[in-house]
């Protein structure tokens, strides 16, 4: 378990805060492209890291990020006037462009040379494949945007969804890769799973055995159990700084997806959660059962679901009862919603027990703390900032003779980042 500073530092993630000025370092995903659909449309109420951002499209195209609060009378720029390539605050006319520099000052005398001395917060942009990537840092030249591969490809499915928790508690989540056995996949027996599949040997066996690696891009982890054949079933998955997962899915084999999700922070007690993954030939993508409630406009009012926590996720108990359901809530990312939304939006780990199918949680969370406190002491560059290949990774499932090392025997599978031959597929 974490001590109470440890786990402030873990969660806190505000300006000035260490693991906020961690996650600065990197480029992340700030919103949707699609939420900018066209030049000078309305602008987008975007909360990062704690911080409240005003996002529009100017009449160029380019993105701008920018503070809310007008540097004259602190008014929000969201109410203000998207045109001429700038906003313009609807309270004396002050107007600012994507840098955060002052275009006009209709407000000033012609002779005034106030426009040229006023500058508003503003963060750089970039778009790949319908993301608008964001770099929060103070580098004057931001690093490269990380290499991760479900984003780099033109033929590609994203969605968001608001969680009202803390970033950590959802990518934890995520490294607790035995849960899927019992939340997902409890209701299955070996009776009712085809021998030999993937989740046979999850119905069959549901204990679990763990080795976990540091890598150049934050920690990995395969999980095994013996199967009936004499083999290994191995479930890969991976964490990225600053908050990427690759898991390995309920029938997914090891290297065949291209994806990776990403808890977002928008503050201590709210976070988006991303899922972006790049499209087969041909396919077509699901939503799993999400219905969506349509966006609000407010700092909280994006990417909301019918099911939540208010309503119990709409928890069908005879479906538990009769085992159609092990916990009787529809869909895979709402029974993790559930339980993850269920311990508060931020839990105390000074009252958690953990077990040896913990590693990877306790791990990664070391690895968080140390890099947070290494920049922040000595300046230490956090992991795979510098060098966004660190991310050609994939996750899944496989079967291993018992005497091979799986991080070796893995290794084609895992780094299977191909840009190059997807794009050839989906153009053939």
């Amino acid at each position: 378990m974490l001590t109470s500073d440890e786990n402030e530092l873990l969660c806190r993630v505000g300006p000035g805060t260490s693991m906020g000025n961690f996650m600065r370092e990197y480029w992340f995903p700030g919103l949707k492209s699609d939420e900018l659909p066209e030049p000078d449309c309305a602008p987008v109420r975007i909360k990062l890291l704690g911080e409240e951002l005003v996002a529009f499209r100017d009449t160029d195209g380019h993105v701008g990020l920018v503070d809310n609060y007008c540097p004259h009378r602190r008014a929000s720029l969201f109410f203000g006037r998207n045109e001429e390539c700038g906003l313009r605050c609807v309270y004396h006319g002050w107007k600012f462009d994507v840098n955060g520099d002052c275009v006009d000052m209709p407000s000033e005398p012609a002779e005034s040379n106030f426009k040229g001395k006023v500058k508003i917060k503003a963060y750089q942009c970039q778009e790949r494949n319908g993301v608008v990537w964001t770099y929060m840092g103070s580098r004057p030249v931001p690093p490269p945007l990380p290499e991760l591969e479900g984003n780099m490809h033109d033929s590609y499915h994203i969605t968001v969804l608001h969680r009202p928790i803390n970033w950590m508690q959802g990518l934890e989540g995520e490294m607790d890769t035995l849960h899927v056995t019992f939340l997902h996949l409890g209701h299955l027996t070996t009776e009712n799973t085809k021998p030999g599949t993937f989740n046979y040997h999850q119905a069959k066996n549901r204990e679990g055995k763990f080795d976990v690696r540091e890598t150049p891009h934050g920690t990995s982890y395969g999980m095994f159990r013996a199967t009936d054949e004499g083999q290994n079933y191995w479930r890969v998955g991976h964490i990225l700084f600053p908050f990427y997962a690759m898991v390995p899915g309920i029938e997914n084999p090891l290297g065949a997806n291209a994806g990776f999700i990403a808890y977002v922070p928008m503050d201590d007690h709210h976070t988006l959660e991303w899922s972006v993954r790049a499209l087969k030939p041909g396919e077509t993508p699901s939503d799993q059962l999400r219905d969506y409630l349509p966006n609000g406009t407010d700092w909280y009012g994006r990417y909301k679901i019918t099911q939540n926590f208010a309503n119990d996720f709409l928890i069908d108990r005879e479906a538990q009862r009769a085992n159609t359901s092990f916990t009787g809530i529809k869909g895979v990312r709402q029974q993790d919603m559930a339980v993850t939304e269920s311990m508060g939006s931020i839990y105390d780990r000074t009252k958690e027990h953990l077990g040896t199918t913990d590693q990877m949680i306790i791990r990664t969370r070391r690895r968080f703390m140390a890099a947070a406190r290494a920049l922040a002491e000595d300046g230490t560059p956090p992991p795979g900032v510098d060098t966004p290949t660190v991310y050609h990774q994939r996750s899944g499932q496989v079967a291993l003779a018992q005497n091979l090392d799986w991080w070796e025997a893995t290794k084609e599978l895992r780094e299977a980042f191909n840009v190059e031959a997807m794009a050839m597929e989906t153009s053939g």
